[in-house]
Protein backbone atom coordinates (compact mmCIF):
# COMPACT_ATOMS: atom_id res chain seq x y z
CA UNK A 1 0.00 0.00 0.00
CA UNK A 2 1.15 3.58 -0.87
CA UNK A 3 -0.09 6.77 0.35
CA UNK A 4 0.91 9.51 -2.23
CA UNK A 5 1.13 13.10 -0.63
CA UNK A 6 0.61 16.66 -2.80
CA UNK A 7 3.89 17.08 -2.73
CA UNK A 8 5.38 14.03 -4.26
CA UNK A 9 6.05 12.30 -1.55
CA UNK A 10 5.32 8.80 -1.15
CA UNK A 11 4.40 7.33 2.30
CA UNK A 12 5.22 3.31 1.11
CA UNK A 13 4.43 1.38 4.23
CA UNK A 14 7.39 -0.75 4.23
CA UNK A 15 8.75 -0.50 6.90
CA UNK A 16 7.11 0.81 10.20
CA UNK A 17 7.24 5.03 10.22
CA UNK A 18 8.38 6.35 12.98
CA UNK A 19 5.48 9.57 14.37
CA UNK A 20 7.23 12.31 16.65
CA UNK A 21 4.84 13.84 18.45
CA UNK A 22 5.71 17.95 18.93
CA UNK A 23 2.96 19.37 21.28
CA UNK A 24 2.46 23.37 21.06
CA UNK A 25 0.48 23.31 24.31
CA UNK A 26 0.74 24.39 27.90
CA UNK A 27 -0.74 21.31 29.50
CA UNK A 28 0.00 18.28 27.56
CA UNK A 29 0.58 14.92 30.21
CA UNK A 30 4.02 14.87 29.39
CA UNK A 31 5.95 18.41 30.29
CA UNK A 32 8.97 17.28 27.94
CA UNK A 33 6.80 16.82 24.60
CA UNK A 34 5.54 20.56 25.14
CA UNK A 35 7.53 22.68 22.52
CA UNK A 36 8.41 26.64 22.67
CA UNK A 37 8.46 28.03 19.20
CA UNK A 38 11.72 29.29 19.72
CA UNK A 39 13.22 25.94 20.15
CA UNK A 40 11.22 24.55 17.26
CA UNK A 41 13.52 24.29 15.46
CA UNK A 42 16.54 22.56 16.99
CA UNK A 43 13.34 19.89 18.03
CA UNK A 44 12.46 18.88 14.42
CA UNK A 45 15.71 18.76 13.75
CA UNK A 46 16.57 16.11 16.60
CA UNK A 47 14.01 14.40 16.00
CA UNK A 48 14.59 13.68 12.32
CA UNK A 49 18.35 13.13 12.68
CA UNK A 50 16.95 10.43 15.50
CA UNK A 51 14.39 8.67 12.68
CA UNK A 52 11.41 10.58 12.90
CA UNK A 53 10.44 10.39 9.46
CA UNK A 54 6.71 11.64 10.66
CA UNK A 55 6.21 15.01 12.45
CA UNK A 56 3.01 15.16 14.50
CA UNK A 57 1.72 18.74 15.01
CA UNK A 58 -0.70 19.64 17.63
CA UNK A 59 -2.36 22.56 19.31
CA UNK A 60 -4.75 21.27 21.70
CA UNK A 61 -4.23 18.82 24.68
CA UNK A 62 -6.34 15.77 24.22
CA UNK A 63 -5.31 13.94 27.83
CA UNK A 64 -8.20 13.00 30.42
CA UNK A 65 -9.93 15.78 31.37
CA UNK A 66 -8.73 18.18 29.25
CA UNK A 67 -10.91 21.28 28.19
CA UNK A 68 -11.69 22.42 24.77
CA UNK A 69 -9.57 25.27 23.32
CA UNK A 70 -10.92 28.19 21.38
CA UNK A 71 -10.25 27.73 17.20
CA UNK A 72 -8.46 30.73 16.84
CA UNK A 73 -6.03 29.99 19.70
CA UNK A 74 -4.96 26.86 18.22
CA UNK A 75 -5.07 28.36 14.78
CA UNK A 76 -2.60 30.67 16.00
CA UNK A 77 -0.21 27.82 17.76
CA UNK A 78 -0.74 25.53 14.98
CA UNK A 79 -0.37 27.34 11.50
CA UNK A 80 2.64 28.89 12.19
CA UNK A 81 4.87 25.62 13.52
CA UNK A 82 3.99 23.92 10.42
CA UNK A 83 4.68 26.82 7.93
CA UNK A 84 7.89 27.12 9.79
CA UNK A 85 8.28 23.05 9.55
CA UNK A 86 7.81 22.85 5.80
CA UNK A 87 10.22 25.63 5.10
CA UNK A 88 13.29 24.30 7.28
CA UNK A 89 12.85 20.41 6.59
CA UNK A 90 12.01 18.00 3.92
CA UNK A 91 9.87 15.45 6.74
CA UNK A 92 6.29 14.87 6.27
CA UNK A 93 4.23 16.60 8.79
CA UNK A 94 0.53 15.49 10.52
CA UNK A 95 -1.67 17.90 12.49
CA UNK A 96 -3.31 16.59 15.20
CA UNK A 97 -6.82 18.27 15.22
CA UNK A 98 -10.61 17.81 15.10
CA UNK A 99 -11.23 21.37 13.98
CA UNK A 100 -11.78 21.78 10.20
CA UNK A 101 -10.78 24.95 10.06
CA UNK A 102 -7.09 24.05 11.49
CA UNK A 103 -6.97 21.30 9.24
CA UNK A 104 -7.56 23.43 6.10
CA UNK A 105 -5.49 26.24 7.24
CA UNK A 106 -2.68 24.08 8.22
CA UNK A 107 -2.92 22.11 4.89
CA UNK A 108 -2.28 25.11 3.01
CA UNK A 109 1.03 26.01 4.66
CA UNK A 110 1.92 22.28 3.53
CA UNK A 111 0.45 19.90 6.04
CA UNK A 112 0.72 15.86 4.46
CA UNK A 113 -1.82 14.51 6.90
CA UNK A 114 -4.79 15.01 9.49
CA UNK A 115 -4.54 13.37 12.19
CA UNK A 116 -8.44 13.57 13.65
CA UNK A 117 -9.18 11.72 17.39
CA UNK A 118 -13.02 12.24 16.47
CA UNK A 119 -12.25 9.81 12.85
CA UNK A 120 -14.29 12.90 11.26
CA UNK A 121 -17.36 13.11 14.00
CA UNK A 122 -16.91 16.65 15.68
CA UNK A 123 -16.56 18.89 12.97
CA UNK A 124 -18.95 17.79 9.81
CA UNK A 125 -16.74 20.02 7.64
CA UNK A 126 -13.97 18.04 8.24
CA UNK A 127 -14.38 15.64 5.74
CA UNK A 128 -14.76 18.02 2.82
CA UNK A 129 -11.64 19.20 4.02
CA UNK A 130 -9.70 15.95 3.61
CA UNK A 131 -11.19 15.12 0.49
CA UNK A 132 -10.48 18.91 -1.34
CA UNK A 133 -6.78 18.43 -0.33
CA UNK A 134 -6.47 14.53 -0.74
CA UNK A 135 -4.48 14.09 2.21
CA UNK A 136 -4.49 10.86 4.07
CA UNK A 137 -6.25 10.80 7.19
CA UNK A 138 -6.34 9.20 10.37
CA UNK A 139 -9.02 7.92 11.80
CA UNK A 140 -9.05 7.41 15.91
CA UNK A 141 -11.76 5.47 17.99
CA UNK A 142 -12.44 7.22 21.16
CA UNK A 143 -15.35 6.86 23.51
CA UNK A 144 -16.89 10.05 24.25
CA UNK A 145 -14.23 13.77 24.54
CA UNK A 146 -11.54 14.14 26.48
CA UNK A 147 -12.89 15.75 28.75
CA UNK A 148 -15.17 12.94 30.03
CA UNK A 149 -13.69 9.67 28.17
CA UNK A 150 -12.17 8.36 31.37
CA UNK A 151 -15.23 8.12 33.01
CA UNK A 152 -16.42 5.00 33.83
CA UNK A 153 -15.54 3.27 29.95
CA UNK A 154 -17.01 -0.01 29.37
CA UNK A 155 -17.22 -2.59 26.67
CA UNK A 156 -18.94 -5.93 26.40
CA UNK A 157 -16.56 -6.65 23.76
CA UNK A 158 -13.50 -4.21 23.24
CA UNK A 159 -11.58 -5.39 20.36
CA UNK A 160 -14.89 -6.10 18.22
CA UNK A 161 -16.67 -2.73 19.08
CA UNK A 162 -13.62 -0.67 18.22
CA UNK A 163 -13.41 -2.93 15.44
CA UNK A 164 -16.66 -1.64 14.31
CA UNK A 165 -16.15 1.86 14.76
CA UNK A 166 -13.00 2.27 12.72
CA UNK A 167 -14.81 0.04 9.93
CA UNK A 168 -17.87 2.29 9.97
CA UNK A 169 -15.70 5.48 9.95
CA UNK A 170 -13.87 3.64 7.08
CA UNK A 171 -16.86 3.19 5.21
CA UNK A 172 -17.75 6.99 5.81
CA UNK A 173 -14.65 8.61 4.87
CA UNK A 174 -14.58 6.20 1.59
CA UNK A 175 -18.53 7.23 0.59
CA UNK A 176 -17.63 10.68 0.51
CA UNK A 177 -14.38 10.30 -1.32
CA UNK A 178 -11.71 10.05 1.27
CA UNK A 179 -9.50 7.01 0.09
CA UNK A 180 -5.81 7.66 1.97
CA UNK A 181 -7.02 6.36 5.53
CA UNK A 182 -5.13 5.04 8.53
CA UNK A 183 -6.73 3.53 11.70
CA UNK A 184 -5.74 4.03 14.85
CA UNK A 185 -7.56 2.08 18.22
CA UNK A 186 -7.08 4.85 20.33
CA UNK A 187 -4.90 3.50 23.74
CA UNK A 188 -5.97 5.57 26.37
CA UNK A 189 -9.24 7.63 24.70
CA UNK A 190 -12.04 6.17 26.80
CA UNK A 191 -9.95 2.72 27.30
CA UNK A 192 -9.43 0.71 31.29
CA UNK A 193 -6.19 -0.63 31.39
CA UNK A 194 -7.57 -3.90 30.39
CA UNK A 195 -9.05 -2.71 26.95
CA UNK A 196 -5.99 -1.19 26.01
CA UNK A 197 -3.52 -4.43 26.66
CA UNK A 198 -6.07 -6.45 24.85
CA UNK A 199 -5.71 -3.59 22.19
CA UNK A 200 -2.33 -4.03 21.80
CA UNK A 201 -2.61 -7.96 22.43
CA UNK A 202 -4.90 -8.28 19.46
CA UNK A 203 -3.50 -5.51 17.11
CA UNK A 204 -3.30 -7.60 14.03
CA UNK A 205 -7.20 -7.76 14.28
CA UNK A 206 -7.44 -4.30 12.65
CA UNK A 207 -5.26 -4.59 9.93
CA UNK A 208 -7.98 -7.04 9.07
CA UNK A 209 -9.79 -3.78 8.21
CA UNK A 210 -7.24 -3.33 5.06
CA UNK A 211 -6.18 0.41 5.66
CA UNK A 212 -1.98 0.66 7.66
CA UNK A 213 -2.90 0.95 11.89
CA UNK A 214 -1.11 3.47 13.80
CA UNK A 215 -0.22 3.18 17.68
CA UNK A 216 0.32 5.87 19.72
CA UNK A 217 1.07 4.65 23.49
CA UNK A 218 3.89 6.72 24.35
CA UNK A 219 4.32 7.26 27.95
CA UNK A 220 0.44 6.88 28.71
CA UNK A 221 -1.32 5.96 32.04
CA UNK A 222 -1.46 2.36 31.26
CA UNK A 223 2.33 2.56 31.69
CA UNK A 224 1.87 4.18 35.01
CA UNK A 225 -1.04 1.92 36.18
CA UNK A 226 1.44 -1.56 34.96
CA UNK A 227 4.69 -0.40 36.69
CA UNK A 228 3.21 2.34 39.22
CA UNK A 229 5.56 5.05 37.60
CA UNK A 230 5.28 8.80 37.14
CA UNK A 231 5.09 9.98 33.11
CA UNK A 232 8.94 10.78 33.48
CA UNK A 233 9.76 6.93 34.37
CA UNK A 234 7.90 5.39 31.46
CA UNK A 235 10.74 5.21 28.23
CA UNK A 236 10.73 1.11 29.30
CA UNK A 237 7.07 0.72 29.18
CA UNK A 238 6.62 2.05 26.13
CA UNK A 239 9.40 0.43 24.29
CA UNK A 240 8.04 -2.86 25.06
CA UNK A 241 4.39 -1.57 23.62
CA UNK A 242 6.74 -0.61 20.53
CA UNK A 243 8.22 -3.87 20.16
CA UNK A 244 4.89 -5.59 21.05
CA UNK A 245 3.35 -3.02 18.33
CA UNK A 246 5.70 -4.14 15.63
CA UNK A 247 5.20 -7.43 15.91
CA UNK A 248 1.88 -7.43 16.20
CA UNK A 249 1.41 -4.92 12.69
CA UNK A 250 1.87 -2.00 13.56
CA UNK A 251 3.00 0.50 10.32
CA UNK A 252 3.38 3.62 12.39
CA UNK A 253 4.82 4.62 16.10
CA UNK A 254 3.47 7.82 17.48
CA UNK A 255 5.88 8.77 20.71
CA UNK A 256 7.42 11.50 22.35
CA UNK A 257 11.57 9.64 22.14
CA UNK A 258 12.55 9.33 19.25
CA UNK A 259 16.10 7.64 19.59
CA UNK A 260 15.27 5.06 21.48
CA UNK A 261 11.88 4.26 19.59
CA UNK A 262 13.56 3.95 16.59
CA UNK A 263 16.25 1.28 17.87
CA UNK A 264 12.98 -0.99 19.66
CA UNK A 265 11.64 -0.76 16.00
CA UNK A 266 14.64 -1.55 13.70
CA UNK A 267 15.16 -4.72 16.45
CA UNK A 268 11.90 -5.85 16.49
CA UNK A 269 11.38 -4.97 12.51
CA UNK A 270 14.61 -7.52 12.19
CA UNK A 271 12.88 -10.07 14.05
CA UNK A 272 9.39 -9.73 12.22
CA UNK A 273 11.21 -10.13 9.10
CA UNK A 274 13.88 -12.80 9.77
CA UNK A 275 13.18 -15.89 7.45
CA UNK A 276 14.59 -18.91 7.22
Amino acid sequence: MVYELKNGKKIKFDHVYIMGIVNITPDSFYPDSRVKKDKLIDTVSKMINEGAEIIDVGGESTRPGAEEVPLEEELNRVVPVVETIKKNFDVIVSVDTYKSKVAEESLKMGADIINDISALRFDKNMINVVKEFDCPVILMHMKGTPKDMQKNPFYEDPISEIYEFLKERAEFARKNGVEKIIVDPGIGFGKRLIDNLLIIKHLNKFKELGYPVLLGASRKSMIGMILDLPVEERLEGTLAITTIGVMNGADIIRVHDIKENYRAVKVAEAIKNAAR
